[in-house]
């Protein structure tokens, strides 16, 4: 590693993710989702978090070589088989201890390209229904969880396949990744609470304007999305159910809410290559019409793409709307990270499937059923690609038909 300082930044990235990540408090249960060639920042995550007065630290391990390996070599009726007992683990930590969830993704974006594709999508589908409790809880936020990321190889070599060793691709990576998360500055908590400030302030006038509707324009692009009556635009904070405050993606420069699913139509062209599930898909042009989506298309990927949309119980509806200005430093950088954590961080975008009941007024009380009737949409997957450009432009439409520019050339318009 021939990064200056990197021990250095290293321990203030795990102090970060563990003190205004998932916010560390005493005697909280920590878990901690991470590959084995990170195990130098896993032990500093571990050592922060008892810092801070964690009653339990977690990590669960994976390696990629060996996923591949069960993917490529597993029958579809064993691979889809999950043990009860991982059930049950995963029920006893949301239910009985709040447990706080810190996934950490450093994978090769292309991962399971060599896998079929129907066998990755019946994965998906039975881990998604197995692990509904896990899910559902952070979903209503009652759990804290922060999303963030580490340089693996696979994936530093994806996206800087023109660096000649495999050092100087990881290395760049990691200067990325403690760019976008604020590493580098002199007091990273204090760096957050303050772009927290600037996201909270266009979330507060979105949610002053109570808009009907947004009508999407760019190359490819004519799309209108209602919104449901009482939607709530949020940003980089969420809340636990006891008040303590969390940032569920680290890096974040996105201001969302939830579409009504029920009012969707036009068409939209994707402007960055989605991984999902280890597969990569580019070239995305999906197809809406009377609140569905009716066709989906993709360069590359597109029988992935289709499954998602097609097999999963919810995956013909949108679960949320993301603004992310077009200026933003992930956009700005010229970099294509090849995951959704940095990727819809430089982009506007969208997500197929389940919306956060955080997302409406009162949603976190609701059912599955009462969510539905305010236009919420309800799925086991969750999956975002990106819309945005700097030639993407987006109009608020009030209930009265007033349209207020929210969007110009890829930037606020107020």
């Amino acid at each position: 590693m021939a990064l200056p300082n990197f021990q250095e930044n290293l321990q203030k990235y795990a102090r970060l993710l563990v003190a205004k990540g998932i916010n560390v408090q005493a005697g909280d249960w920590v878990k901690v989702y991470i590959t084995v060639d990170q195990a130098p920042l896993a032990r500093l995550i571990t050592k922060e978090a008892y810092a801070l007065g964690a009653e339990k630290v977690i990590i669960n391990w994976s390696d990629d070589e060996i996923k591949k390996q069960h993917f490529l070599h597993q029958p579809e009726e064993v691979l889809t088989t999950i043990p009860d007992y991982e059930i049950q683990e995963t029920e006893d930590h949301v239910l009985n201890h709040r447990v706080s969830r810190l996934s950490v993704i450093s994978s090769d974006p292309g991962l399971l390209n060599e896998v079929d594709p129907t066998k990755v999508a019946a994965f998906q589908n039975a881990a998604g229904k197995a692990f509904k409790a896990q899910r559902v809880a952070t979903q209503n936020d009652d759990i804290k969880w922060t999303v963030a990321s580490a340089a693996g190889a696979g994936w530093a070599a994806k996206v800087f396949s023109d660096l000649e060793t495999s050092e100087e691709q990881v290395d760049a990576l990691w200067d990325q990744i403690f760019k976008a998360c604020r590493v580098y500055e002199e007091d990273p908590v204090a760096a957050w609470d303050a772009h927290k400030k600037l996201l909270n302030e266009k979330a507060a006038k979105l949610n002053e304007m109570q808009l009907d509707a947004l009508h999407y324009t760019a190359p490819g692009t004519d799309l209108t999305l209602g919104l449901p009556n009482g939607h709530v635009w949020l940003s980089a904070e969420s809340k636990s159910p006891k008040g303590d405050e969390f940032i569920a993606n680290m890096p974040t420069e996105e201001v969302y809410t939830a579409p009504d699913t029920r009012r969707m139509d036009g068409v939209v062209r994707s402007t960055k290559p989605l991984s999902y599930a280890g597969t990569l898909i580019e070239g995305i042009e999906i197809h809406f019409k009377d609140g569905k989506i009716v066709d989906v298309l993709a360069e590359k990927g597109d029988a992935t793409i289709k499954k998602l949309v097609f097999d999963n119980e919810g995956g013909t509806g949108l679960g949320e709307v993301a603004l992310v200005p077009d200026p933003s430093p992930i956009s700005q950088s010229g970099v294509t990270f090849f995951t959704t954590l940095f990727d819809e961080n430089a982009s506007n975008h969208l997500a197929i499937g389940a919306a956060y009941p955080t997302t409406i007024e009162g949603g976190t009380k609701m059912s599955e059923e009462e969510l539905q009737k305010h236009g919420m949409n309800t799925s086991i997957v969750h999956v975002d690609f990106m819309i945005g450009s700097d030639q993407m432009d987006i109009d608020g439409i009030k209930q009265d038909g007033t349209i207020v520019p929210i969007f110009r050339k890829g930037d606020w318009a107020f």
